[in-house]
């Protein structure tokens, strides 16, 4: 059940319409897990610093198990992101950073219960 969140100080104006749905696919193809089991957050117009410069930037964290423990798994996985999101949100890598936590299924409540039970 992975869970993405993107932070960007992009005014709401300057992301595209229907960037959540869109991020969402992308997340399940990337990740290998199906798209009714992914959780998107798009969160626009924070404030927001990257390396020192309140330019525009966007940072993104993927949470999931069983699917970004790795530093190799986790390098295939920044360079689809960084794809799909500098083509979506029109900015350089440079300005973008990505932070994956591996989660365990007790890490995640839902129906009552944790993942560990479903």
């Amino acid at each position: 059940m992975p869970s993405v969140e993107l932070d960007t100080n992009l005014p709401a104006g300057r992301v595209p319409a229907g960037l959540e749905k869109r991020l969402c696919a992308a997340a399940a193809a990337i990740l290998g897990k199906p798209e009714n089991r992914v959780n998107v957050t798009v969160r626009p117009g924070l404030a927001m610093v990257v390396e020192g410069s309140a330019e525009p930037c966007a940072q993104l964290v993927v949470s999931s198990i069983g699917v970004v423990g790795t530093a190799e798994e986790n390098r295939g996985h920044s360079s689809r992101f960084f794809e799909f999101l500098t083509k979506e949100l029109s900015l350089g890598q440079d300005r973008i950073v990505i932070r994956f936590f591996p989660l365990e299924p007790w890490q995640i409540g839902k129906k009552g219960t944790v993942v560990t039970f479903l």
